[in-house]
């Protein structure tokens, strides 16, 4: 099982920029995907982006490519949601996941390992 804890949510304003991390308690990278989803109110979880930690592969939801950049940190095994140009279609609880494998997954039952949420705020 992987521990993780995000950390970084706020409030900013439209156009701004926050950057969120993941702390994660993992033994070995070689074959762990870390996934970032979001869910507003009222609404279902959905996927952000993922990142394969052996090589550094990513992919993004529609919505947040070009906006959005997963990276990692090895040595702290750390991975960041760099979130700029954030519209209020934004403001959601951001969680981090993570799975075993080598597949970059987009669906929620598909990471097994979840941190509890960081609140993310677009608002003038």
């Amino acid at each position: 099982q992987v521990q993780l804890v995000e950390s970084g949510g706020g409030l900013v304003q439209p156009g701004g920029s926050l950057r969120l991390s993941c702390a994660a308690s993992v033994r070995t990278f070689s074959s762990v995907i870390m996934g970032w989803f979001r869910q507003a109110p009222g609404k279902e979880r959905e996927f952000v982006g993922a990142i394969r930690w052996s090589d550094g592969s990513t992919q993004y939801a529609d919505s947040v490519r070009g906006r959005f950049t997963i990276s990692r940190e090895n040595a702290k095994t750390t991975v960041f949601l760099q979130m700029n140009s954030l519209k209020p279609e934004d403001t959601a609880v951001y969680y981090c996941a993570a799975r075993l494998g080598t597949r970059l997954t987009v669906t929620v039952p598909s990471y097994a390992d979840w941190g509890q949420g960081t609140q993310v705020t677009v608002s003038s």
